[in-house]
């Protein structure tokens, strides 16, 4: 009797099938490849110009906000333009090797590339100024940033992590006078934590968990 199937046939319905394993094979590498954070925690980034935060923040005391700008009002922090770090490099150091690309830019007019540290995925919906609003400091997400003299990344910003916040969000939140404050918070007791639910008008678990919250 002869086979159902002829041999080139069985051979095309073979090649289809390894084509759809490769496949899915090669979309699943792709989707961890892109929800990969690009830069690796607790490791420096490097930066076009070595821009120390310890020193601009801890030893020069400058506010957060002089440099990130749109923090209070915008989805993104924003980032220094020429023109603000020239406000004081105008002056400051202006033979320094270290600030040749930033005289660069501004003889040219092209904007310095910082290199992002905190890159979310694309399809992760996050802003900065509702977290900053609702008493979420920058140490929670950014760490020491005073402390360090070139900027790394001191937290996965993975999913869980995000979650591990948003199922337990009034603990994690402080007076709004404390959220630009680098200093470690003092435990806060259960009365100020339920004071600044009711002030901050926060959502609950379910709400801050469900998908749509992050992805829209």
């Amino acid at each position: 009797m002869a086979p159902p199937f002829s041999r080139p046939a069985v051979l095309f319905v073979k090649l289809i099938l390894l084509g759809l394993v490769v496949a899915v094979g090669t979309w699943i590498a792709l989707a961890r490849w892109t929800m990969t954070p690009r830069n690796v925690t607790y490791a420096p980034v490097a930066q076009p110009i070595p821009f120390s935060h310890k020193h601009h923040v801890a030893d020069d005391g400058i506010d957060c906000r002089y440099c990130h700008t749109a923090v209070e009002n915008s989805a993104t922090a924003g980032m220094p333009s020429t023109s603000v770090c020239l406000s004081c490099h105008s002056q400051l150091f202006l033979d320094s090797p270290l600030l040749a690309k930033l005289h660069e830019s501004a003889r040219t007019g092209k904007p310095i590339h910082w290199v992002r540290v905190h890159d979310l995925p694309d399809f992760v919906y996050f802003e900065h100024d509702i977290h900053v609003n609702k008493g979420v400091a920058c140490i929670e997400c950014h760490g020491r940033v005073d402390q360090m003299p070139i900027t790394w990344r001191t937290a996965s910003l993975e999913m869980q992590w995000c979650l591990r916040c948003h199922r337990d969000a009034p603990n994690h939140v402080r007076p709004l006078n404390e959220v630009l404050s680098m200093a470690p918070q003092k435990p806060l007791s259960a009365d100020e934590i339920r004071q600044l639910n009711r002030l901050y008008k926060l959502r609950d678990a379910q709400a801050l968990t469900n998908c749509s919250t992050c992805h829209r």
